[in-house]
């Protein structure tokens, strides 16, 4: 067997090199033989019992009646793996310890997991923020994604990819104000947007990435990112991102010209870059301001306008939060179809939207909205969703 160093690595994906050589689970192996493995590896410290890795392998369940001989018809699939590093080094790695299995310590051995672990720990202890950026960026350079994916649905795998996860989350939010201090934006956005794919739903990662890009005067940047949270918390958790993230939102369309521009060039700016078909489509909080612009004026006005919520729900049967999303993506483009384009439209949660109808009564925005539903139920007759609908007159601000 070789003597250089074996290096494992378990975070982003499962794979293992010795020398020259390497295996990782993109083989088309035994899943069964990649777990046995990898749990062989995690606890190489101590030996473990024929029974407890039956366990692992086959909870509740005997094997196929002869556990022990399973068990070494396994390690076998997982020898003739490892023996891909070279000769014999399966044998060489997994001994026998008095009837238990364990791992051949006396090879060294580099484990990316641990070294991870060690950096963070080490730039934690560090006494100057030059050294603990150092080591907190080394220490995410490490990462490449959570713990054994492949294996994530494992009992023993949960727990152990819950602390890295968190452990990187943390060390990425302690590293980014130490780039933002050393003027590093370039670097800290970088940092924010591979952290956001790791972490998609950490919204002060979100923040700190619209910040830095408004550093850099990358005001549409900033704003894509905010609509890009906004759009993401609204389908899966039906809020909206917080008053310190929108707060960055209008900095970033406030600024969005950098210099002085003509009326002219204002105007060409404010068209609609389509044909502007149907009803206006915008987020929720423009049209909360939408809503408030109209409730003003049609104080002095007397126009009639009305607020119409256009909700779905569950049928006889449960629906998965995909085919929600399907329906309310189709749902959508009904309502923008049939209103005009004086009307207004947003998604005001998980499973409504919002709807400003202007220049109608009650009798006709309730016609505008069964209109919907009954055009809904034409184009999507087998929809596993019910469409419920109410207006009401919206009140003028004094």
């Amino acid at each position: 067997m070789e003597t250089s160093t074996l290096q494992v690595r378990m975070l982003g994906q499962f794979a293992m090199r010795l020398g020259e050589r390497r295996i990782g689970d993109g083989d088309n192996r035994s899943r069964k033989a990649w777990l046995l493995l990898a749990y062989m590896i995690y606890c190489r410290s101590r030996s473990i019992t024929q029974e407890e890795l039956i366990d692992l392998l086959w909870p509740g369940d005997a094997g196929s009646g002869k556990p022990a001989n399973a068990l070494k018809t396994m390690f076998h699939r997982v020898r003739g793996m490892l023996d891909g590093l070279g000769d014999s080094v399966g044998r060489k790695l997994i001994i026998r310890q008095h009837g238990n299995y364990a791992w051949n310590m006396s090879v060294p051995l580099r484990f990316d997991a641990d070294d991870f672990e060690a950096l963070c720990q080490k730039g934690a202890a560090a006494k100057d923020d030059g050294e603990r950026l150092e080591s907190y960026l080394k220490a995410l350079d490490l990462y490449k994604g959570d713990f054994l994916p492949k294996l994530s649905s494992e009992t023993w795998v949960i727990p152990v990819n819950a602390f890295f996860h968190n452990l990187y989350v943390q060390t990425v939010r302690k590293t980014i104000p130490l780039l933002e201090k050393e003027k590093m934006t370039e670097q800290s956005s970088a940092l924010c947007r591979r952290a956001i794919e790791i972490e998609p739903y950490d919204e002060e990662i979100y923040r700190s990435l619209m910040r830095n890009l408004l550093a850099q005067g990358k005001q549409r940047e900033a704003a894509m990112v905010y609509r890009d949270l906004s759009s993401l918390l609204f389908s899966n958790f039906g809020v909206e991102p917080s008053d310190g993230t929108k707060e960055l939102y209008r900095r970033a369309v406030r600024f969005l010209n950098d210099r002085e521009v003509s009326l002219g060039t204002v105007r060409e700016q404010l068209k609609e870059s389509g044909p502007g078909e149907g009803a206006l489509v915008c987020d929720y909080d423009i049209f909360k301001e939408i809503y408030r612009t109209i409730a003003r004026s049609i104080l002095r006005s007397g126009d009639a306008v009305h607020l119409g919520l256009v909700t779905v729900s569950e049928g006889k049967k449960r629906v998965s939060r995909r085919s929600r999303d399907i329906c309310m993506g189709n749902l959508l483009e009904i309502i923008r179809a049939n209103l005009r384009k004086g009307d207004v439209v947003a998604r005001c949660s998980i499973q409504q939207y919002v709807v400003l109808l202007q220049q109608a009564n009650y009798e006709n925005s309730c016609r505008v909205l069964e209109r919907i539903a009954k055009a809904f139920s034409r184009k999507y007759p087998h929809s596993p969703v019910v469409l419920r609908y109410s207006a009401q007159p919206l009140e003028p601000t004094a």
